[in-house]
């Protein structure tokens, strides 16, 4: 919630609240601070005594140690004049944490801006082979990128693997590049019912089959492949290799997103999947966009 959507009443319940606390703690320092009548004099026992011998006596707080109460008072009332707190009221300084954020941006932009935009004069193969490039990328992928794909850069069920060569999108430098800027979304769609539960079994043993896989059942497979032909090759093709331009993978190579067994695979096939690469570019900039992708290219280089 920010000062411009407090109502006025909750605008008015914590200026008054705080004010009130303000005052509350001043009164209290110097009411409790007053020598009343027939206080013992400063020093002298006050006639409480515990365990038979124990006497307290009248010793106030040092003077010193209550202005700093006085003090931490006068800071509260000077911060809250300056900068917000007090309900919507802005503070005569007219701080805001959008606009300390602006100031640091501006500040990073400035000093670091020269250097992306060095960068981004270079095609990304080339800028792949520079240490001081990668270094810079592997810190915006740590930052940005770990988190779905981990910080060693192979994936988790549900976010690819990025050292394997293997792209849905496409792996080249213009390809990487764009999904880091614009993002992706794939949606595989379920056909549980059009298929029913016989024709997701025949399906997925057809799917494994053209991974090259050992627990493919033949005749399973061989009943899912007019089912393939007709529901499945137009995204991945008559042969399964996939189709980048539509992000749908290669089914071929025995590399799955989701995971590989037969349980997945049908699950995949009978409820479907959408996947949700968000994009970058407006965050990041076109520039450090550029230094991330030369990143993640460099990740396969020795699988092309």
């Amino acid at each position: 919630m920010t000062e411009h959507d407090m109502s006025a009443f909750w605008h008015w319940w914590v200026v008054l609240l705080t004010v009130a606390n303000i005052a509350a703690i001043f009164w209290l320092i110097r009411w409790t601070s007053k020598r009343r009548p027939g206080e013992a004099a400063q020093g002298e026992v006050t006639g409480h005594v515990w365990d038979e011998n124990l006497s307290e006596y009248n010793n106030p707080l040092p003077r010193w140690w209550l202005w700093m109460f006085y003090l931490t008072i006068a800071f509260s009332i000077i911060y809250l004049a300056l900068f917000p707190g007090l309900g919507r009221f802005a503070g005569f300084l007219g701080w805001t944490s959008e606009g300390r954020y602006d100031q640091e941006v501006a500040r990073a932009e400035s000093r670091f801006g020269p250097i992306f935009a060095a960068y981004a004069d270079r095609e990304v193969p080339a800028l792949a082979q520079d240490h001081e490039a990668l270094q810079t990328g592997q810190r915006l992928f740590l930052n940005y990128c770990s988190t779905c794909h981990g910080s060693d850069a192979r994936g988790a069920p549900g976010f690819p693997n990025l050292t394997d060569a293997q792209w849905q999108w496409g792996g080249s430098a213009d390809a990487i590049r764009q999904t880091i800027i614009d993002g992706r979304q794939a949606v595989m769609p379920a056909l549980g019912d059009a298929l029913g539960a016989d024709g997701v079994q025949q399906v997925t043993h057809y799917v494994l089959s053209l991974a090259g896989r050992a627990d493919a059942d033949a005749a399973l497979a061989e009943q899912g492949q007019p089912l393939f032909a007709t529901m499945c090759a137009a995204c991945h093709g008559t042969e399964g290799k996939g189709t980048p331009a539509l992000g749908a993978p290669d089914l071929t190579n025995n590399i799955w997103v989701y995971g590989g067994s037969a349980g997945i695979i049908s699950r995949t096939i009978r409820e479907g999947r959408q996947g949700v690469m968000p994009g970058f570019g407006d965050f990041l900039g076109e520039d450090r966009a550029h230094v991330l992708a030369a990143y993640v290219y460099s990740l396969a280089e020795e699988g092309r």
